[in-house]
């Protein structure tokens, strides 16, 4: 039945809406939940990037571990008849049940659209939310359960985490419990990844995608332990710097480009530089690390600069 329906679909795409859709399944992609929780952490509320975070972070373990533990193959994979389009192979790595992309639309939309006080916002982002599941089906990404799966999933953390990290802001100590319980459950995580004596096809390569499931499973696992680390360094950072996002708006601008273009260059070096050390995925750790110690702890020591920038001079 669910393969019939995403059949249907399949007859109706033209490049039109090919377009139309691959941008919604866009807003469910790593980088947009990197750069929108960045945002707000540098020029609006650090918290708020902290809750987005933390959000997406949950919802991340949640639906890798459940990907390995269902172990449901794409729909191309099987039914060889049906077809992908072929902007979205590249985002559909690993298993297919739940949706990663429709839960990590639900974490980053969904976050801001409950901490917003923005009547508009609270609309237009559950919509977008919605939208970027229908595209992963329309694109022949997933299938409905999926993205009914990964939706409920993005909404769980969304409201788990509100009152979470409500309560770290108030509380040192339990900010530090809550860092180390991220801590342990990603290493839960990547203990199981290691360690299960998953079934030989986990292993096989996807001809689309040019990796194995459990290359993905573990990947992700190494990127989630070094983005908790460097989480963890950020905010021992913060606590002694207590720096303030406010900025002018062209400061904010400044702060924005520059900062996001380095980083962006600190990936890409730091990926070459790895791969020539070693193909091992665990390096995957240690560049995630670098990269969130330079979004929390090192390009914050600029702020009081960017606060100068634009400012009215007092006569």
């Amino acid at each position: 039945m669910e393969m019939q329906f995403l059949k249907t679909l399949e007859a109706i795409r033209n490049p039109v809406l090919n377009w139309i859709l691959q941008g919604f399944t866009y807003l469910g992609e790593e980088t947009v939940f990197m750069v929108l929780a960045i945002v707000f952490f540098w020029c609006v509320d650090k918290w708020r990037g902290y809750y987005l975070l933390a959000a997406g972070f949950l919802g991340t373990v949640l639906s890798q571990t459940m990907k390995l533990i269902w172990r449901v193959p794409r729909p191309w994979v099987r039914d060889p008849s049906f077809t992908v389009v072929e902007s979205a192979q590249s985002g559909a790595t690993g298993y297919s049940f739940p949706s990663g992309h429709s839960q990590s639309a639900a974490c980053t939309l969904g976050g801001i659209a409950r901490d917003t006080k923005r009547r508009w916002l609270r609309w237009v982002l559950p919509l977008a939310v919605l939208l970027v599941g229908f595209s992963r089906m329309y694109l022949g990404a997933h299938y409905p359960s999926d993205v009914v799966v990964g939706l409920a999933l993005g909404v769980f953390a969304v409201l788990l985490m509100h009152p979470i990290i409500r309560k770290a802001r108030q509380s040192v100590k339990f900010m530090y419990g809550f860092l180390f319980a991220m801590l342990l459950l990603t290493a839960g995580y990547l203990a199981y990844v290691l360690l299960y004596p998953f079934p030989a096809e986990v292993r096989i390569m996807d001809p689309v995608t040019q990796t194995s499931n459990w290359e993905n499973g573990l990947k992700n696992a190494w990127t989630l332990l070094g983005c908790v680390l460097g989480l963890i360094v950020s905010y021992t950072a913060d606590r002694k710097t207590q720096f303030s996002e406010k900025a002018p708006l062209l400061g904010q601008i400044c702060k924005v480009v520059l900062g996001l273009a380095i980083l962006v260059g600190l990936r890409v070096v730091l990926k070459k530089l790895f791969g020539l050390i070693s193909e091992e995925l665990c390096w995957n750790a240690l560049r995630y690390f670098c990269m969130v110690v330079f979004a929390g702890a090192i390009w914050p020591l600029s702020f009081p600069l960017w606060a100068r920038v634009g400012a009215k001079s007092k006569k």
